[in-house]
Formats: C-alpha cells, sequence, structure tokens
C-alpha cells in the first residue's frame, strides 16, 4: 500500500521487489500523516515524507470531516445520551427537593400547573375518562414529554448543535423552577434544586457527547470503533474507547436508579406511616352508637352504608399525596378575626371531639358516577373553634387552606348548628395520608371543592369579594351545595339477568341536610313505582333503597329518581357537571334471558 499523499512508480517497485508494505506515522495530536517507511522484499527502506496540508496543526487531511461534525454513532446513541443526562439530572432535583422540603417534585409541580391551566372540559373529560388514574396518567404524561424531549436534546448533541441542545435543557430547567413558585410551589428551595439539577443534565450531556464522538469518530480517520478496526481499543488509540461510552453510561444509569430509588423512600411517606400507625385517638364527648342493621336493605351489590376507607373515592388537586407528619404540623386560624389561633396536633386534639356520620361527594360525578361515599369522622367543631377565635363583621366566607396550597371557600352562613369539623379520624382510625392526614375539613352539605380541605394548614375569615377559591375562577358555582341524587348499584349496566323471575334492583339516595323522602323506580316506559328505604338514619348520610321487579325476555331499561325531604323530585334533564353538579336520572340497560 502506499502512503497517502507519496507516491511509488514502478521503477520504485522494482527497486524494492515484487512486494512490499508500507506504515505510516502521525504527529502527536494523531491528526497528519508525517512519513511512510516502505519496506520491499528485498530489504531495502525508503521513507517517504506524505505532503503538508499546511501550517495549521488542526487542518484536515483531504477527505478527512472537519472537526465538530457528528461521528459514525449508530442512531439510538444520541436519545441514550439525552435520557441519562436528564435522567440523571432530573433524579438529582427530585432528591434535593426531597431531602430539603416537604412536598417540592419538579415534574409534580410541572403537572400542578398543567391542572392550574387546563380547561375545565378537558378536566371534566379527564376525571370520566380515567377517573380516580387522572393524576396518574398526567403524570406519565409528563414523563412522556421529558424523555421525548431528552432524545431530542442528545440527538441535537451528537449532531453537533450542542448550544442549541444547551439551550433546550435551560429552557426546560427554568419552566421547572418557575413551576416551583406556583400554587402549592415550595419556593426558593424547590426552585434552587431545580436550577441544579438541569446544571448536571448540561454537565452529563457535554461529556456523554464527547465520549461518544470519541468512540464512533466520523469514518475515514482511521480510528472508528467499529468491527474490522484494528485501532478501536489498541493502546495509544486517540481518546477513550467506546468500551469507555459504554461504562460511563453505565455508570450514570445506575447512579440515577439508585438515586431515584432514594428518592421515592423519601416521598414514600414511610415515616408518616409510622407516625400515624401509633397515634391514639381521643374519644368523642358524646360517642355515636353503630349503625342500625335498619339502614341497610339487605341487598348484595348496595354499596355499604359506611364506606371503608380503602374504597373511599380520592378526588383533589395534589398528584403526589403531600408529606405531613402531626409532630410538624400546626392549624393557623387568621383573617377577619378577633384571636389569631395557632394549634398543634397536640391542642387539636385535646379539644371536644365530635362523631359525624356525613356523606360527601365530588362535584365531577357524573350521574350514576361513583365519586361519593359516607364515613363516621372524628374532630373538633368548626364553629366552637371560629367563636373562640371571634368572627368579626363583615366576614361571609371561610377558607381552608392545605399544605400544598389548594384553597376552598365557603360561606360562614353555613354555620348553623350542623356539624362542620376539623376532622382527624376517619371509620375509627386516623386520617388516611391519602385523605388528608393528619386533619381536613368536613361540612355536611357541600361539595368537597368549596368544603372539604385535606391536609389543612389554615383556616382563613374573609370577604367573597376578596377572595376567590381554587376553583371557583374555573368556573365552579361558589355556594356548591350537594343537590339530590340517586344510583342504581346492581344489577350492573349491560348484565345479563333472569328473564321471568323476580329480580332485586338496589342502590342509594343522597339529599345533604335534607334527606330523602322516597325513591321510585321505573322498567322501559312504565309507572314509576315506589322502593323500599332503609331505615332514616340522618339527613346528612345517603340512604339505601331497593324494590322487584320482574322483566320479560329481551333489553330493557331501569331507571331511578329521588325525592327530598322538601317535596322536590330530581329533574330528569340530563347535564354535565358544572358550574355545579350534573343532573338526570340514573338509567341502565340490562339484558333479561
Amino acid at each position: 500500500m502506499a502512503c497517502p499523499g507519496s507516491v511509488i512508480d514502478g521503477g520504485s517497485a522494482r527497486r524494492f521487489g515484487s512486494r512490499f508494505r508500507a506504515s505510516c506515522s502521525a504527529d502527536r495530536k494523531g491528526r497528519r500523516r508525517r512519513s511512510c517507511d516502505v519496506v520491499g522484499d528485498n530489504g531495502r527502506v525508503q521513507t517517504t515524507d506524505a505532503p503538508s496540508t499546511g501550517d495549521d496543526p488542526g487542518a484536515p487531511m483531504p477527505g478527512e470531516p472537519a472537526e465538530g461534525l457528528h461521528g459514525g454513532a449508530p442512531w439510538w446513541v444520541g436519545p441514550l445520551v439525552g435520557v441519562l443526562s436528564l435522567g440523571a439530572g432530573l433524579v438529582l432535583a427530585e432528591l434535593l427537593a426531597a431531602l430539603l422540603t416537604t412536598n417540592s417534585s419538579t415534574v409534580v409541580e410541572v403537572g400542578n400547573r398543567v391542572v392550574d391551566l387546563v380547561p375545565k372540559p378537558m378536566r371534566d373529560w379527564a376525571i370520566s375518562t380515567f377517573g380516580t388514574n387522572d393524576k396518574l396518567v398526567l403524570l406519565a404524561g409528563v414523563g412522556a414529554v421529558l424523555i421525548a424531549l431528552a432524545a431530542v436534546v442528545g440527538v441535537m448533541s451528537l449532531r453537533g448543535h450542542r448550544s442549541a441542545a444547551v439551550a433546550l435543557v435551560a429552557v426546560v430547567s427554568i419552566v421547572g423552577a418557575l413551576s416551583a413558585l406556583g400554587r402549592g410551589g415550595s419556593g426558593s428551595t424547590a426552585l434552587v434544586a431545580t436550577v441544579v439539577g438541569g446544571l448536571v443534565t448540561i454537565t452529563i450531556l457535554l461529556w456523554l457527547s464527547t465520549l461518544a464522538d470519541r468512540g464512533w469518530p466520523p469514518p475515514g480517520t482511521g480510528a472508528e470503533g467499529g468491527a474490522g478496526s484494528a485501532v478501536s481499543d489498541a493502546p495509544g488509540a486517540p481518546g477513550p474507547s467506546r468500551r469507555r461510552f459504554f461504562t460511563m453510561s453505565a455508570a450514570v444509569g445506575g447512579g440515577a436508579v439508585i438515586g431515584a430509588g432514594v428518592a421515592a423512600w423519601v416521598r414514600s411517606n414511610a415515616a408518616v406511616a409510622v407516625e400515624r400507625l401509633g397515634i391514639k385517638l381521643p374519644s368523642a364527648a358524646a360517642p355515636l352508637a353503630p349503625v342500625p342493621q335498619g339502614v341497610s336493605v339487605g341487598l348484595d351489590g348496595v354499596s355499604p352504608f359506611l364506606t371503608p376507607n380503602e374504597d373511599f373515592y380520592r378526588i383533589d388537586t395534589a398528584l403526589v399525596v403531600p408529606r405531613v407528619t402531626a409532630e410538624d404540623w400546626t392549624l393557623r386560624v387568621h383573617g377577619m378575626v378577633d384571636r389569631e389561633l395557632s394549634l398543634d396536633f397536640a391542642a387539636l386534639s385535646e379539644r371536644p371531639m365530635i362523631e359525624v356520620d356525613a356523606t360527601i361527594a365530588c362535584v365531577s360525578n357524573y350521574v350514576g358516577g361513583d365519586l361519593i361515599g359516607t364515613a363516621r369522622w372524628l374532630g373538633c367543631r368548626l364553629d366552637d373553634l371560629l367563636d373562640e377565635a371571634g368572627i368579626e363583621a363583615g366576614a361571609d366566607q371561610i377558607v381552608g387552606r392545605s399544605v400544598d396550597g389548594f384553597t376552598a371557600g365557603f360561606p360562614t352562613g353555613v354555620l348553623d348548628g350542623r356539624d362542620a369539623i376539623v376532622a382527624i379520624g376517619m371509620n375509627g382510625e386516623p386520617l388516611p395520608t391519602a385523605h388528608g392526614y393528619p386533619a381536613r375539613l368536613i361540612v355536611p352539605g357541600l361539595f368537597g371543592y368549596v368544603s372539604a380541605t385535606k391536609w389543612l394548614a389554615e383556616i382563613e375569615l374573609t370577604r367573597f369579594e376578596d377572595f376567590s377559591g381554587y376553583w371557583i375562577p374555573r368556573g365552579w358555582d361558589r355556594e356548591a351545595p350537594i343537590t339530590t341524587s340517586s344510583r342504581i348499584d346492581t344489577p350492573r349496566a349491560g348484565s345479563d339477568v333472569p328473564a321471568g323471575e323476580p329480580l332485586g334492583v338496589g342502590g342509594v339516595a343522597w339529599a345533604m341536610i335534607r334527606g330523602i323522602e322516597a325513591v321510585e323506580v321505573r322498567v322501559d316506559d312504565g309507572q314509576w313505582e315506589q322502593a323500599t328505604l332503609g331505615e332514616a338514619y340522618s339527613d346528612t348520610t345517603w340512604r339505601q333503597w331497593r324494590h322487584e321487579v320482574t322483566l320479560p325476555p329481551g333489553e330493557h331499561e331501569i331507571a331511578v329518581r329521588a325525592t327530598d325531604s322538601d317535596g322536590v323530585t330530581q329533574t330528569g334533564d340530563r347535564t354535565e357537571p358544572g358550574p355545579n353538579a350534573s343532573t338526570g336520572w340514573h338509567t341502565i340497560s340490562v339484558v333479561a334471558s
């Protein structure tokens, strides 16, 4: 073979023999071939200088790619570099935030801003489509977007657009940092954690990109690490080898996995769970008797009168359950009051306690939906607490504020003797973390979005004209009374039932504060028939009902409607949730055979 730029003519070939070999040397930078030693089979040697490419020691040889162009890495190396870099930076930010703050998380903060900004119809669609899994779907969506952005950043970096890649990482970091300043954000601490994570992302991105360039240099440089290359890992090969890229990538990925595990453990509420198990709830001043058996209509498939904690619905704006310990928790009562109060959990628990059986519901519940439940709550009376603080004249709104920044406001007029409480217990145990531990508000008769503040941190007395709760500017009704409604629990919609035999139809009906007076059932276009009601227990709880029908073969529709104690029968006009609750008769189709 001949050296690049040298010429061995026929005479030279004859002079060195019929066979000859050549070897070339390069300068110390490994860029320009300086000379070639030609050895013939007759043992004669001649050194031939290769032509210079100029005085610039960094100039490429003819046909060699210019420095700065991307190398010959496979397509997957760019996305790998981007995902590892952004993943490592994001994990570090999550870990710092978890260690330094209570409820901060870059991904969660971005998700919170999505929740804040999403239009009401889209939110309704998400709840109706995914139910209580809507938060998981949203977090998964945020994660998918971040992975896609990371892949783009990695590809840009390996294609020589590193300034643009760094700029894109900076933009993502700024969005995350600014999200920490919004509703429920953790302020400067979370902002700093996000910025540090962004800087780490950029550092690892540039480092791994450089290693990838060296592991897969441009074709034609004689340093490719692919098959057939004799110099990919040879001693003296220029720069780290491809093996080093894989080793360092594995180290980054392993570190990210370990960091993510630590962050997840810190955020797992493990400490809160242990603390909660050790809490002994105070006794109520006048404990309620067990719920009488007569409230049940004795029909399988009908919702139990008291909803077990593990089956109780959860709808709120917190993408991740806040980590709040009773030891660190305080409740502040302030605003338009004569005396500002501050109570820790021990002081709150020492107040006179009452038990309240109350049904609470989400305003986003569709006709026939399951975003409703009944529990026996334990807590101190809200009116007693506010009487101690002293409500100033002109205050017409009570605002509950959660530790994550959520706000809900309801009229002071609902302090009309109903058992509104600051609750610390649910069905005989401390509040579950997902349902507001260590304390929350329960106000019978009002939808939760204006009253049932979980993870309660503050109660503020103010005026409606001065402040609006979280959902009010988003188009929801300010008063939010729970409307009269009913639901068929059994049989299930679309089920097959026996024809020509008595069929038990049953469910629940509710009209908070007013109570249920009657429930009627209709099959197809027939007459409305009175259903049998469970024993009336409380006007703050739902009521079970049952009815028997006999269906001929074929498909049939079964509908239900309720009448409250004011004599008002629920309307059959079907509306979706908002600005208050959905309306309409719950109707199901079954097939009798």
